[in-house]
């Protein structure tokens, strides 16, 4: 069985080796993901043929395409997509036993919309030759004056950056979040991605900063004796915040029953091949991470168990919030 790539925009849509059935897959999130899906055509003789873009345009293509989409599943990362992706009804709700027996309530949609399949922690990260570990506690203490000039943070145009702060509205409410988040402007630098966080730490531009956990994964799968340390924030109280990649059939596929097959194997029998390319941890609790995660992170810390769909929602109040605060 076959995996392709299609090829929509030049007209000429690859229909993949086989002579049976066919899943169509738009795809914003592509890490490795074309192994994930050849063991899935292998096992059950379903050939997937697939686009990788940007989120916000596949989201734009499959509702100007209509219900004439090719696209029998949607896959993207953050919940702050998968949610916008849902308000614009370009999924349609599935039940399903497996689905709900692998992914726990909180990282999959009520209406059974979408549901998550890898786990995203976004830690406070620091260099232990300037910091120590005792030091460091969570999310809200890095307002503090203390940390001027020494913090980095990313954007306020990034997706996570706006979840993370979408979960301190709902956990403090807005007035809060938006204390925290003002403090947050005037200690950090504002950079454009998570590895040039990393990269300032590690060369002693910033002493500590916020970043996804894998991309520090891959910089030790690199260089393991990359000088930056990762600190699981919160611990004490709600746990770290954790955002997903996650996925849904779209409104008006052509086969759904593939779509909702592949999904179901995703959260199952392919949740390690999903998430390995990638160092995420599994969303399916009966699957172990990989072993760098197990080994330089651990799989043993307290995650904020808020809904996703919760803080998804809250996107849009997210980016208004951090603009009044001067957040950049």
């Amino acid at each position: 069985m076959a995996v392709a790539v299609l090829l929509f925009s030049a007209g000429c849509g690859v229909a993949g080796g086989g002579d049976g059935e066919t899943v169509r897959v738009y795809s914003g999130r592509h890490y490795d993901l074309e192994r994930a899906f050849e063991v899935f055509a292998d096992e059950t003789g379903v050939d997937v043929e697939f686009l990788f873009g940007n989120d916000a345009e596949l989201r734009e293509r499959i509702q100007a395409e209509g219900e004439d989409t090719q696209a029998d599943l949607f896959i993207t990362v953050d919940a702050g997509n998968l949610a916008t992706a849902a308000e614009q009804g370009l999924f349609r709700p599935v039940r399903s036993r497996v689905l709900e027996e692998a992914i726990p309530e909180n990282l999959r949609d009520p209406e059974g919309r979408w549901y998550g399949l890898s786990i995203r922690a976004r830690t406070i990260m620091y260099n232990p030759e300037n910091v120590s570990e005792s030091e460091l506690s969570t999310y809200e203490d890095l307002a503090d004056p203390r940390w001027r000039g020494r913090l980095c943070l990313r954007t306020s145009a990034n997706v996570y950056t706006q979840s993370l702060v979408a979960s301190l509205i709902a956990h403090h409410g807005r007035e809060e979040a938006l204390r925290i988040v003002r403090g947050w402007a005037e200690n950090a630098r504002i950079m454009s991605n998570d590895v040039e966080i990393l990269e300032s730490i590690a060369e002693g531009v910033c002493d500590v900063g916020i970043t996804n956990h894998y991309y520090l994964a891959r910089l030790y799968e690199e260089d393991p004796d990359f000088p930056v340390r990762p600190f699981w924030a919160n611990q004490e109280d709600r746990g770290v915040h954790v955002n997903i990649s996650g996925a849904g059939v779209t409104r008006d596929a052509e086969n759904s029953e593939a779509a909702l097959r592949l999904l179901e194997w995703l959260a199952t029998d392919g949740q390690e091949v999903f998430v390995a390319g990638n160092h995420e941890y599994p969303a399916n609790p009966s699957v172990r991470p990989d072993r760098l995660l197990r080994d330089r992170f651990g799989d043993e810390f307290r995650r904020d168990e808020l809904d996703a769909a919760r803080f998804g929602g809250l996107n849009s109040e997210a980016i208004e919030l951090m603009d009044e605060a001067g957040y950049r």
